[in-house]
Protein backbone atom coordinates (compact mmCIF):
# COMPACT_ATOMS: atom_id res chain seq x y z
CA UNK A 1 0.00 0.00 0.00
CA UNK A 2 1.10 3.52 -0.83
CA UNK A 3 1.78 6.55 1.41
CA UNK A 4 -1.25 8.30 -0.19
CA UNK A 5 -3.54 5.03 -0.27
CA UNK A 6 -2.65 4.61 3.10
CA UNK A 7 -3.32 8.39 3.89
CA UNK A 8 -7.18 8.30 2.26
CA UNK A 9 -7.91 4.88 3.82
CA UNK A 10 -6.87 7.20 7.33
CA UNK A 11 -9.31 9.80 6.12
CA UNK A 12 -12.22 7.51 5.51
CA UNK A 13 -11.77 6.21 9.14
CA UNK A 14 -11.83 10.18 10.46
CA UNK A 15 -15.06 10.38 8.21
CA UNK A 16 -16.41 7.20 9.99
CA UNK A 17 -14.87 8.90 13.52
CA UNK A 18 -12.49 7.07 14.05
CA UNK A 19 -9.78 8.15 16.16
CA UNK A 20 -7.07 6.27 15.21
CA UNK A 21 -7.29 6.87 11.95
CA UNK A 22 -6.43 10.69 12.93
CA UNK A 23 -3.81 9.32 15.41
CA UNK A 24 -2.00 7.98 12.59
CA UNK A 25 -2.09 10.33 9.84
CA UNK A 26 -0.96 12.84 12.64
CA UNK A 27 1.97 10.57 13.32
CA UNK A 28 2.52 10.34 10.00
CA UNK A 29 2.57 14.29 8.84
CA UNK A 30 3.03 16.40 11.89
CA UNK A 31 6.73 16.13 11.26
CA UNK A 32 6.02 17.95 8.57
CA UNK A 33 3.12 20.60 9.14
CA UNK A 34 5.03 22.01 12.27
CA UNK A 35 8.04 23.48 10.65
CA UNK A 36 5.66 25.53 8.04
CA UNK A 37 3.59 26.90 11.24
CA UNK A 38 6.76 27.67 12.86
CA UNK A 39 8.17 29.47 9.86
CA UNK A 40 5.40 31.57 9.41
CA UNK A 41 4.24 32.07 12.99
CA UNK A 42 8.35 32.34 14.61
CA UNK A 43 7.07 31.51 17.68
CA UNK A 44 6.85 28.11 19.46
CA UNK A 45 3.43 28.35 20.96
CA UNK A 46 1.87 30.25 18.57
CA UNK A 47 3.03 27.23 15.96
CA UNK A 48 1.84 24.24 18.28
CA UNK A 49 -1.78 26.25 18.44
CA UNK A 50 -2.34 26.97 14.84
CA UNK A 51 -1.05 23.27 14.26
CA UNK A 52 -4.03 22.17 16.90
CA UNK A 53 -6.48 24.02 14.63
CA UNK A 54 -4.89 22.70 11.65
CA UNK A 55 -5.55 19.50 12.85
CA UNK A 56 -9.00 20.03 14.26
CA UNK A 57 -9.83 21.32 10.76
CA UNK A 58 -8.85 18.01 9.25
CA UNK A 59 -10.36 16.05 12.18
CA UNK A 60 -13.72 17.69 11.22
CA UNK A 61 -13.82 18.31 7.33
CA UNK A 62 -11.68 15.15 6.55
CA UNK A 63 -14.57 14.79 3.76
CA UNK A 64 -13.33 17.99 2.18
CA UNK A 65 -10.20 16.58 1.04
CA UNK A 66 -10.19 16.10 -2.96
CA UNK A 67 -7.83 13.88 -4.60
CA UNK A 68 -8.23 15.40 -7.77
CA UNK A 69 -6.19 18.40 -6.35
CA UNK A 70 -3.54 16.74 -4.91
CA UNK A 71 -2.08 14.30 -2.50
CA UNK A 72 -3.21 14.06 0.88
CA UNK A 73 0.30 15.37 2.35
CA UNK A 74 -0.20 18.67 0.29
CA UNK A 75 -3.83 19.21 1.83
CA UNK A 76 -2.48 19.10 5.06
CA UNK A 77 0.12 21.16 4.24
CA UNK A 78 -2.17 23.91 2.93
CA UNK A 79 -4.68 23.67 5.67
CA UNK A 80 -1.82 24.04 8.21
CA UNK A 81 -0.55 26.92 6.17
CA UNK A 82 -3.67 28.55 6.05
CA UNK A 83 -4.08 28.15 9.68
CA UNK A 84 -1.08 29.69 10.70
CA UNK A 85 -1.07 33.19 8.14
CA UNK A 86 -4.79 32.90 10.05
CA UNK A 87 -3.44 33.04 13.30
CA UNK A 88 -0.98 35.59 11.72
CA UNK A 89 -2.95 37.90 10.85
CA UNK A 90 -4.87 37.83 14.21
CA UNK A 91 -1.83 38.33 16.08
CA UNK A 92 -1.09 41.33 14.34
CA UNK A 93 -4.59 42.80 14.28
CA UNK A 94 -4.42 41.81 18.06
CA UNK A 95 -1.52 43.68 18.37
CA UNK A 96 -2.74 46.69 16.55
CA UNK A 97 -5.77 47.01 18.68
CA UNK A 98 -4.20 46.76 21.49
CA UNK A 99 -1.63 50.07 20.85
CA UNK A 100 -4.74 52.09 19.73
CA UNK A 101 -7.04 51.09 22.24
CA UNK A 102 -3.64 51.84 24.57
CA UNK A 103 -2.65 55.48 22.56
CA UNK A 104 -5.63 57.26 24.15
CA UNK A 105 -7.68 57.32 27.14
CA UNK A 106 -10.85 56.71 27.59
CA UNK A 107 -12.93 59.69 27.66
CA UNK A 108 -17.08 59.97 27.22
CA UNK A 109 -18.59 63.43 26.65
CA UNK A 110 -19.76 65.07 29.64
CA UNK A 111 -22.84 66.80 28.43
CA UNK A 112 -25.30 65.45 26.72
CA UNK A 113 -25.55 65.54 22.72
CA UNK A 114 -26.49 69.54 21.13
CA UNK A 115 -30.17 69.25 19.72
CA UNK A 116 -31.16 66.52 22.26
CA UNK A 117 -35.10 66.31 22.67
CA UNK A 118 -37.14 68.56 24.50
CA UNK A 119 -38.51 66.83 27.77
CA UNK A 120 -35.85 64.27 28.52
CA UNK A 121 -33.83 64.09 31.61
CA UNK A 122 -30.30 65.87 31.18
CA UNK A 123 -28.20 62.81 31.50
CA UNK A 124 -24.98 63.06 30.31
CA UNK A 125 -23.60 59.73 28.73
CA UNK A 126 -20.96 59.20 31.53
CA UNK A 127 -23.96 59.01 34.12
CA UNK A 128 -25.78 56.88 32.24
CA UNK A 129 -22.51 54.59 31.65
CA UNK A 130 -22.00 54.32 35.34
CA UNK A 131 -25.34 52.37 35.23
CA UNK A 132 -24.35 49.82 33.66
CA UNK A 133 -22.29 46.68 34.79
CA UNK A 134 -18.46 47.08 34.39
CA UNK A 135 -18.49 44.70 31.73
CA UNK A 136 -21.16 46.10 29.57
CA UNK A 137 -19.64 49.43 30.71
CA UNK A 138 -15.92 48.73 29.34
CA UNK A 139 -17.53 46.86 25.90
CA UNK A 140 -19.49 49.98 24.85
CA UNK A 141 -16.85 52.83 25.97
CA UNK A 142 -14.24 50.39 23.86
CA UNK A 143 -17.07 50.44 20.90
CA UNK A 144 -18.50 53.98 20.71
CA UNK A 145 -15.65 56.14 22.54
CA UNK A 146 -12.52 54.13 20.81
CA UNK A 147 -14.39 52.49 17.90
CA UNK A 148 -12.95 49.01 18.31
CA UNK A 149 -15.13 45.89 16.49
CA UNK A 150 -16.42 43.55 18.60
CA UNK A 151 -13.74 41.59 17.23
CA UNK A 152 -10.40 44.07 18.45
CA UNK A 153 -13.17 44.21 21.66
CA UNK A 154 -12.31 40.52 22.06
CA UNK A 155 -8.94 40.26 21.20
CA UNK A 156 -8.37 42.93 23.92
CA UNK A 157 -10.34 41.50 26.38
CA UNK A 158 -9.40 38.01 26.08
CA UNK A 159 -13.27 36.81 25.38
CA UNK A 160 -15.26 35.79 22.66
CA UNK A 161 -16.36 38.38 20.15
CA UNK A 162 -19.83 36.87 20.53
CA UNK A 163 -19.84 37.51 24.19
CA UNK A 164 -18.56 41.07 22.90
CA UNK A 165 -22.06 41.58 20.85
CA UNK A 166 -24.16 39.81 23.57
CA UNK A 167 -22.62 42.36 26.95
CA UNK A 168 -22.75 45.52 24.33
CA UNK A 169 -26.50 44.67 23.12
CA UNK A 170 -27.32 43.67 26.73
CA UNK A 171 -25.65 47.21 27.76
CA UNK A 172 -27.31 49.22 25.00
CA UNK A 173 -30.66 47.21 25.86
CA UNK A 174 -30.10 48.33 29.76
CA UNK A 175 -29.87 52.07 28.71
CA UNK A 176 -33.10 51.92 27.36
CA UNK A 177 -34.18 51.19 29.95
CA UNK A 178 -34.69 47.13 30.03
CA UNK A 179 -32.64 45.01 32.92
CA UNK A 180 -28.79 44.15 32.81
CA UNK A 181 -28.15 40.31 32.61
CA UNK A 182 -25.03 39.16 31.30
CA UNK A 183 -21.29 39.39 32.36
CA UNK A 184 -17.81 38.32 31.24
CA UNK A 185 -17.47 34.40 31.28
Amino acid sequence: MTDQERDLTCLLGMQAGDTRALAELYDRHAALLYPVCHRILRAEADAEDALQDAWLQVWRRSAVYDARRGTVAAWLLAVARSRALERRRGLAARGRAEHAADAEPVTPPAEPPAGAAPGQPDVSARDALAQLEPQQRQALELAYFRGLSPGEIAARLGVPPATVRSVTRQGLIHLRGGPPREEWP
